[in-house]
Protein backbone atom coordinates (compact mmCIF):
# COMPACT_ATOMS: atom_id res chain seq x y z
CA UNK A 1 0.00 0.00 0.00
CA UNK A 2 1.04 3.50 -0.77
CA UNK A 3 2.38 5.30 2.11
CA UNK A 4 0.40 8.92 2.76
CA UNK A 5 1.97 12.02 4.42
CA UNK A 6 -0.84 12.41 6.78
CA UNK A 7 0.28 15.88 7.28
CA UNK A 8 -0.95 16.68 3.99
CA UNK A 9 -3.98 14.42 3.72
CA UNK A 10 -6.48 16.94 3.70
CA UNK A 11 -10.19 15.84 5.52
CA UNK A 12 -12.16 16.52 2.34
CA UNK A 13 -9.52 15.04 0.01
CA UNK A 14 -9.99 11.66 -1.30
CA UNK A 15 -9.25 8.81 1.16
CA UNK A 16 -5.79 7.18 0.29
CA UNK A 17 -7.55 3.32 0.58
CA UNK A 18 -9.01 4.49 -2.77
CA UNK A 19 -12.74 3.52 -1.66
CA UNK A 20 -13.51 6.78 -3.34
CA UNK A 21 -15.22 8.43 0.08
CA UNK A 22 -13.54 11.56 1.45
CA UNK A 23 -11.17 11.33 3.91
CA UNK A 24 -13.22 12.01 7.02
CA UNK A 25 -16.08 9.64 5.58
CA UNK A 26 -13.74 6.78 5.74
CA UNK A 27 -10.44 6.52 7.38
CA UNK A 28 -9.72 9.30 9.26
CA UNK A 29 -10.90 8.46 12.63
CA UNK A 30 -9.20 5.09 12.53
CA UNK A 31 -6.00 6.64 11.60
CA UNK A 32 -6.12 9.59 14.61
CA UNK A 33 -6.93 6.39 16.73
CA UNK A 34 -3.38 4.32 15.52
CA UNK A 35 -1.87 7.54 15.70
CA UNK A 36 -2.42 7.94 19.39
CA UNK A 37 -1.48 3.80 20.04
CA UNK A 38 1.29 4.30 18.34
CA UNK A 39 2.20 7.57 20.77
CA UNK A 40 0.97 5.36 23.62
CA UNK A 41 3.12 2.16 22.95
CA UNK A 42 6.02 4.04 21.36
CA UNK A 43 6.17 2.59 17.92
CA UNK A 44 4.32 2.72 14.75
CA UNK A 45 0.98 0.58 14.37
CA UNK A 46 0.99 -0.01 10.41
CA UNK A 47 -2.39 1.40 9.08
CA UNK A 48 -3.00 -1.72 6.86
CA UNK A 49 -3.23 -4.04 9.54
CA UNK A 50 -6.71 -2.77 10.12
CA UNK A 51 -9.17 -4.45 7.94
CA UNK A 52 -12.49 -3.07 6.74
CA UNK A 53 -15.97 -4.37 7.05
CA UNK A 54 -15.78 -5.22 3.30
CA UNK A 55 -11.88 -6.83 3.85
CA UNK A 56 -13.52 -8.89 6.79
CA UNK A 57 -16.26 -10.05 5.01
CA UNK A 58 -14.07 -11.34 1.75
CA UNK A 59 -11.59 -13.14 4.28
CA UNK A 60 -14.67 -14.17 6.48
CA UNK A 61 -15.51 -16.22 3.01
CA UNK A 62 -12.40 -17.38 1.73
CA UNK A 63 -11.84 -18.81 5.65
CA UNK A 64 -15.09 -20.96 5.06
CA UNK A 65 -13.91 -22.31 1.98
CA UNK A 66 -10.56 -23.64 3.86
CA UNK A 67 -12.47 -24.53 6.26
CA UNK A 68 -14.87 -26.90 3.66
CA UNK A 69 -11.77 -28.03 1.76
CA UNK A 70 -10.29 -28.99 5.32
CA UNK A 71 -13.59 -30.93 5.60
CA UNK A 72 -13.18 -32.71 2.16
CA UNK A 73 -9.65 -33.66 2.84
CA UNK A 74 -10.70 -35.48 6.24
CA UNK A 75 -13.18 -37.15 5.03
CA UNK A 76 -11.16 -38.77 2.39
CA UNK A 77 -7.70 -39.07 3.36
CA UNK A 78 -6.40 -42.67 4.23
CA UNK A 79 -3.74 -45.01 4.56
CA UNK A 80 -2.20 -46.00 0.91
CA UNK A 81 -2.75 -42.65 -1.14
CA UNK A 82 -0.42 -40.64 -2.43
CA UNK A 83 0.45 -37.21 -0.87
CA UNK A 84 -0.15 -35.91 -4.65
CA UNK A 85 -3.77 -37.62 -4.37
CA UNK A 86 -4.33 -35.41 -1.58
CA UNK A 87 -3.06 -32.46 -3.72
CA UNK A 88 -5.18 -32.92 -6.05
CA UNK A 89 -8.30 -33.04 -4.11
CA UNK A 90 -7.55 -29.66 -2.78
CA UNK A 91 -6.76 -28.39 -6.13
CA UNK A 92 -9.42 -29.63 -8.20
CA UNK A 93 -12.01 -28.46 -4.92
CA UNK A 94 -10.34 -24.80 -4.79
CA UNK A 95 -10.89 -23.85 -8.55
CA UNK A 96 -14.31 -25.50 -8.54
CA UNK A 97 -15.51 -23.38 -6.08
CA UNK A 98 -13.73 -20.01 -7.88
CA UNK A 99 -10.79 -20.12 -5.97
CA UNK A 100 -7.19 -20.41 -6.28
CA UNK A 101 -4.79 -22.31 -4.18
CA UNK A 102 -2.34 -19.63 -2.61
CA UNK A 103 0.40 -21.95 -2.05
CA UNK A 104 0.98 -22.95 -5.93
CA UNK A 105 3.50 -20.76 -7.37
CA UNK A 106 3.84 -18.76 -4.58
CA UNK A 107 7.49 -17.87 -4.69
CA UNK A 108 8.37 -20.75 -6.76
CA UNK A 109 6.24 -23.42 -4.85
CA UNK A 110 5.33 -25.98 -7.08
CA UNK A 111 1.97 -27.65 -5.52
CA UNK A 112 -1.36 -26.69 -4.15
CA UNK A 113 -0.94 -27.61 -0.77
CA UNK A 114 1.58 -28.32 1.84
CA UNK A 115 1.80 -32.00 3.33
CA UNK A 116 3.22 -32.57 6.07
CA UNK A 117 4.69 -36.05 7.37
CA UNK A 118 5.98 -37.05 10.80
CA UNK A 119 9.42 -35.19 11.26
CA UNK A 120 8.21 -32.55 8.32
CA UNK A 121 7.37 -29.55 10.59
CA UNK A 122 6.18 -27.39 7.66
CA UNK A 123 6.13 -26.80 3.44
CA UNK A 124 5.93 -30.70 2.87
CA UNK A 125 5.96 -30.86 -0.63
CA UNK A 126 3.71 -33.58 -2.53
CA UNK A 127 4.61 -36.24 -5.19
CA UNK A 128 3.39 -39.64 -6.05
CA UNK A 129 6.04 -41.36 -4.21
CA UNK A 130 5.27 -39.92 -1.01
CA UNK A 131 2.74 -42.37 0.27
CA UNK A 132 0.87 -41.92 3.66
CA UNK A 133 1.37 -44.95 6.07
CA UNK A 134 -0.02 -46.58 9.70
CA UNK A 135 0.91 -44.65 11.85
CA UNK A 136 1.84 -41.27 10.45
CA UNK A 137 0.92 -38.04 11.09
CA UNK A 138 -0.05 -35.86 8.49
CA UNK A 139 -0.60 -32.40 8.63
CA UNK A 140 -2.06 -30.68 6.00
CA UNK A 141 -2.30 -26.60 4.92
CA UNK A 142 -4.59 -24.51 2.79
CA UNK A 143 -4.66 -21.40 2.09
CA UNK A 144 -7.38 -20.54 -0.61
CA UNK A 145 -7.49 -16.77 -2.79
CA UNK A 146 -11.56 -16.21 -3.04
CA UNK A 147 -12.31 -13.06 -4.59
CA UNK A 148 -9.07 -11.47 -3.85
CA UNK A 149 -9.19 -12.70 -0.47
CA UNK A 150 -7.11 -15.21 1.65
CA UNK A 151 -8.05 -18.10 4.16
CA UNK A 152 -5.06 -20.16 5.61
CA UNK A 153 -5.80 -22.98 7.88
CA UNK A 154 -3.97 -26.55 8.57
CA UNK A 155 -5.34 -29.97 10.45
CA UNK A 156 -2.83 -32.71 11.47
CA UNK A 157 -4.60 -35.53 10.33
CA UNK A 158 -3.62 -39.51 12.37
CA UNK A 159 -3.57 -42.11 10.25
CA UNK A 160 -4.43 -45.64 11.23
CA UNK A 161 -2.47 -47.04 14.67
CA UNK A 162 -0.99 -44.45 15.62
CA UNK A 163 1.55 -44.50 18.65
CA UNK A 164 0.57 -43.12 21.62
CA UNK A 165 3.27 -40.72 21.84
CA UNK A 166 2.03 -39.40 18.57
CA UNK A 167 -1.40 -39.33 19.48
CA UNK A 168 -0.34 -36.87 22.45
CA UNK A 169 2.03 -35.03 20.26
CA UNK A 170 -0.79 -34.04 17.93
CA UNK A 171 -3.15 -33.33 21.04
CA UNK A 172 -0.77 -30.97 22.49
CA UNK A 173 -0.71 -29.37 19.69
CA UNK A 174 -4.38 -29.07 18.74
CA UNK A 175 -4.58 -27.73 22.72
CA UNK A 176 -1.65 -25.41 22.24
CA UNK A 177 -3.84 -23.49 19.57
CA UNK A 178 -6.72 -23.10 21.69
CA UNK A 179 -5.16 -21.17 24.24
CA UNK A 180 -3.12 -19.17 22.16
CA UNK A 181 -6.31 -18.18 20.41
CA UNK A 182 -7.93 -17.85 23.86
CA UNK A 183 -5.62 -14.42 24.47
CA UNK A 184 -6.65 -13.01 21.81
CA UNK A 185 -8.65 -9.58 22.71
CA UNK A 186 -8.44 -6.05 22.63
CA UNK A 187 -4.82 -4.75 23.84
CA UNK A 188 -3.65 -8.00 24.82
CA UNK A 189 -0.36 -8.25 22.81
CA UNK A 190 1.06 -10.81 20.69
CA UNK A 191 3.52 -12.23 23.77
CA UNK A 192 0.65 -13.29 25.25
CA UNK A 193 -0.36 -16.01 22.67
CA UNK A 194 3.31 -17.03 22.15
CA UNK A 195 3.57 -17.15 26.09
CA UNK A 196 -0.15 -19.42 26.47
CA UNK A 197 1.56 -21.52 24.15
CA UNK A 198 5.12 -22.07 25.18
CA UNK A 199 3.89 -22.84 28.56
CA UNK A 200 1.40 -25.34 27.74
CA UNK A 201 3.74 -27.22 25.35
CA UNK A 202 6.78 -27.42 27.47
CA UNK A 203 4.53 -27.91 30.80
CA UNK A 204 3.95 -31.48 28.54
CA UNK A 205 7.42 -31.90 27.48
CA UNK A 206 7.25 -30.68 24.38
CA UNK A 207 9.65 -27.57 22.58
CA UNK A 208 8.00 -25.06 20.47
CA UNK A 209 8.88 -23.98 16.83
CA UNK A 210 10.44 -20.88 16.91
CA UNK A 211 11.84 -21.02 13.13
CA UNK A 212 8.17 -20.16 11.73
CA UNK A 213 4.92 -18.30 13.31
CA UNK A 214 1.61 -17.13 12.36
CA UNK A 215 1.56 -14.29 10.31
CA UNK A 216 -1.31 -11.64 9.00
CA UNK A 217 -3.79 -12.66 6.81
CA UNK A 218 -6.31 -11.37 4.57
CA UNK A 219 -5.48 -9.19 1.36
CA UNK A 220 -2.14 -10.70 0.82
CA UNK A 221 -0.59 -14.68 1.83
CA UNK A 222 1.61 -13.11 4.12
CA UNK A 223 1.18 -9.79 5.72
CA UNK A 224 2.33 -7.58 9.57
CA UNK A 225 2.54 -9.34 12.23
CA UNK A 226 4.49 -11.82 12.38
CA UNK A 227 3.26 -13.78 15.78
CA UNK A 228 5.64 -16.02 17.39
CA UNK A 229 4.42 -18.89 19.23
CA UNK A 230 6.78 -18.06 22.07
CA UNK A 231 6.97 -14.72 24.15
CA UNK A 232 6.01 -12.91 27.34
CA UNK A 233 3.02 -11.63 28.97
CA UNK A 234 2.49 -7.99 27.77
CA UNK A 235 5.19 -7.68 25.08
CA UNK A 236 4.71 -7.38 21.05
CA UNK A 237 2.48 -5.44 19.37
CA UNK A 238 -0.79 -4.56 21.01
CA UNK A 239 -4.19 -6.42 19.24
CA UNK A 240 -6.81 -4.51 17.60
CA UNK A 241 -10.10 -4.68 16.39
CA UNK A 242 -10.12 -5.18 12.35
CA UNK A 243 -6.34 -7.24 12.46
CA UNK A 244 -6.58 -10.68 10.87
CA UNK A 245 -3.70 -13.11 11.44
CA UNK A 246 -3.12 -16.70 11.88
CA UNK A 247 -2.19 -18.75 14.81
CA UNK A 248 -0.36 -21.92 14.20
CA UNK A 249 1.86 -23.58 16.52
CA UNK A 250 4.04 -26.28 15.77
CA UNK A 251 5.04 -28.35 18.43
CA UNK A 252 7.81 -30.63 18.24
CA UNK A 253 8.53 -34.17 19.85
CA UNK A 254 12.44 -33.65 20.58
CA UNK A 255 14.34 -30.36 20.22
CA UNK A 256 12.73 -27.16 18.94
CA UNK A 257 15.37 -26.37 15.87
CA UNK A 258 14.51 -27.18 12.38
CA UNK A 259 16.48 -27.82 9.19
CA UNK A 260 15.38 -27.10 5.60
CA UNK A 261 15.87 -29.92 3.12
CA UNK A 262 17.51 -29.09 -0.27
CA UNK A 263 13.90 -28.67 -2.25
CA UNK A 264 14.81 -24.97 -0.14
CA UNK A 265 11.27 -25.71 1.47
CA UNK A 266 10.61 -28.89 3.62
CA UNK A 267 11.62 -28.44 7.03
CA UNK A 268 12.21 -30.98 9.43
CA UNK A 269 13.31 -31.32 12.77
CA UNK A 270 16.99 -31.49 13.48
CA UNK A 271 16.91 -34.37 15.43
CA UNK A 272 14.13 -36.08 13.46
CA UNK A 273 11.31 -36.46 16.01
CA UNK A 274 7.97 -35.97 15.15
CA UNK A 275 6.19 -32.63 15.05
CA UNK A 276 2.48 -31.81 14.94
CA UNK A 277 0.15 -28.35 14.37
CA UNK A 278 -2.92 -27.14 13.76
CA UNK A 279 -3.71 -23.29 12.04
CA UNK A 280 -6.82 -20.68 11.92
CA UNK A 281 -6.84 -17.62 10.95
CA UNK A 282 -8.33 -15.26 13.70
CA UNK A 283 -10.52 -12.14 13.08
CA UNK A 284 -9.56 -9.31 16.15
CA UNK A 285 -12.81 -8.35 17.33
CA UNK A 286 -14.24 -5.26 19.66
CA UNK A 287 -14.81 -7.86 22.64
CA UNK A 288 -12.83 -10.94 21.60
CA UNK A 289 -12.03 -13.09 18.41
CA UNK A 290 -13.73 -14.64 15.73
CA UNK A 291 -12.09 -17.71 13.84
CA UNK A 292 -12.45 -17.66 10.51
CA UNK A 293 -11.16 -20.71 9.45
Amino acid sequence: MMEVNMDKLNRNDSCWCGSGLKYKKCHMEQDKYLEKLSEQYGYKIPRDIIKSQKDIEGIRKSGALTKEILDMVEERITVGISTEEVNRWVHEYTVSHGAYPAPLGYHGFPKSTCVSINSVVCHGIPDEETIIKDGDIVNVDVTCILDGYYGDSNRTFLMGNVSDKARDLVQTAKECLKVGIEQIKPFNTLGDIGFAISQLATSKGYSVVYDYGGHGVGNEFHEEPFVPHIGQRGEGMILIPGMTFTVEPMINEGVPETVVLDDNWTAVTEDNKLSAQWEHTILVTEDGYEILT
